[in-house]
């Protein structure tokens, strides 16, 4: 649907162009927009780069095992048919951390992991479990400190003051997650489609 929706107001944008004898604005605005995406991305990848890095320290120091005791009761509670030691705990954790620090881009691989591992819980089961329908919740809507990617796209476009969003960053997130953490804790407990796995 997504895709049709593009198409459309694609076409749309150059049958315009064409009626108001402007085809040449089209051209010039793809061109131009290639080659912002071009540098756009090259400014990110100093960004993503530095907080990759400290997200591998964090792990190989045991930072990350550390934080994940710390929330060892939160993820009990959140996570009640994962055994607090699985492996799902900590690749669950890096996501978190990741999605905490606005690197949406770098918690893809941990929340890639997190699903692999919450699937050798899953028994074989092609419907998703409890867990995965959590961690799916979580990992959508969870809370932004510190927007980093946001911030990085704002400093490659010459914002005046790239870190303006933090605030209301924080505020849109955290009313997010406590919306999607609550729904998905009706659903798994109160509502009848709760009643599976």
């Amino acid at each position: 649907m997504l895709n049709i929706i593009w198409l459309l107001l694609l076409v749309s944008g150059i049958v315009v162009a064409a009626l108001n004898g402007n085809i040449e604005v089209v051209t010039e605005a793809a061109l131009q927009s290639a080659r912002s995406a071009v540098q756009v991305c090259f400014d990110l990848i100093g960004i993503m780069a530095l907080w990759l890095g400290i997200m591998k320290i964090a792990e190989k120091g045991g930072m990350i095992s550390g934080l994940a005791r710390m929330l060892r009761p939160l993820t009990i509670k959140l996570f009640p048919t994962v055994p607090p030691d699985h492996p799902a705990m900590g690749a669950i954790i890096l996501n978190i951390s990741a999605n905490v620090l606005g690197l949406g881009n770098a918690a893809t691989p941990f929340g890639m992991k997190a699903m692999q591992e919450l699937q050798t819980l899953n028994q074989g089961h092609e419907e998703a479990s409890r867990a995965m329908c959590t961690f799916l919740a979580l990992n959508t809507s969870c809370i932004t400190l510190v927007p980093a990617t946001i911030i990085g796209v704002r400093v490659a476009f010459n914002s005046s003051n790239p870190t303006e969003i933090v605030g209301p960053c924080i505020f849109a997130t955290a009313i997010a997650m406590t919306i999607a953490v609550s729904l998905d804790y009706w659903f798994r407990t109160k509502s009848r489609w709760g009643r599976g796995r």
